[in-house]
């Protein structure tokens, strides 16, 4: 049910889905709800129709509007794999990196990108923490989030990981532009500047979901991001 659910949905968002993408995405809820019993990975019920809805087609939605030429992105927080899991999927020539700070959620997201046969793995670490080390540092051209932090905190999480000339795409809700205002300090600080605004209907629902692709135009400084803590605690502005 949920595949015929997925490739109609997509299909609608003017997104070719295979069968076999599809019977990946079914594989996945079937994980997911499995393991969604021992460790509340997600609050959205197994009923097939909105988890399509709020977790898989909301996750792909920004390919509907073009998605950059990437041979690495990282998922950042990415929890019980959203919206890395998602896009590994319909990207498969793409090399996702999906990154959690707690460790049966990084046991999970590997087990489905293995079960799955993804072009991707599951990295445990704090974001500020991985962002050091020069195997991630600038090494990615793409760098996504969803549902993580304020943008100002964001930034700060993302753009250490992207190239220069790469992007980083935050998924977010309707006060987006309110948020991109708070952002702006950290934005020339940290190297970013706004690319684009994009809004991420999903068919038949009503949701204000709304994303910024953000383009790395100088490299972060060398400061960022701070020790772990430190961007919630104290946003730059």
């Amino acid at each position: 049910m949920l595949a015929e659910i997925m490739r109609t949905g997509a299909a609608s968002m003017g997104l070719p889905m295979t069968a076999e993408q599809a019977a990946q995405f079914a594989a996945y809820h079937s994980m997911l709800a499995a393991a969604n019993a021992r460790m509340n990975l997600t609050r959205v019920p197994e009923d097939p129709r909105e988890a399509a809805d709020r977790n898989y087609l909301d996750s792909i939605a920004p390919l509907a509007q073009g998605f950059p030429a990437a041979g690495r992105a990282i998922d950042v927080g990415s929890g019980a794999g959203f919206p890395g899991i998602p896009l590994s999927i319909m990207l498969p020539g793409v090399r996702f990196t999906l990154m959690d700070a707690l460790q049966k959620r990084v046991a999970f997201l590997q087990s489905v990108i293995d079960a799955l046969r993804l072009n991707a793995e599951a990295v445990h670490c704090r974001s500020e923490d991985a962002a050091r080390r020069p195997e991630y540092r600038e090494r990615f051209d793409v760098a996504v989030a969803r549902a993580v932090a304020p943008m100002n905190v964001l930034c700060e999480l993302l753009l250490p990981f992207v190239r220069v000339g790469g992007r980083m795409l935050a998924m977010k809700g309707p006060n987006l532009d309110d948020e991109l205002r708070d952002a702006e300090y950290a934005l020339s600080t940290l190297g970013g500047a706004v690319e684009r605004v994009i809004d991420l209907p999903i068919p038949g629902r009503d949701w204000s979901h709304r994303g910024a692709w953000i383009v790395k135009v100088s490299p972060t400084p060398d400061q960022y991001p701070r020790r772990a803590g430190l961007p919630e605690k104290r946003p730059l502005r």
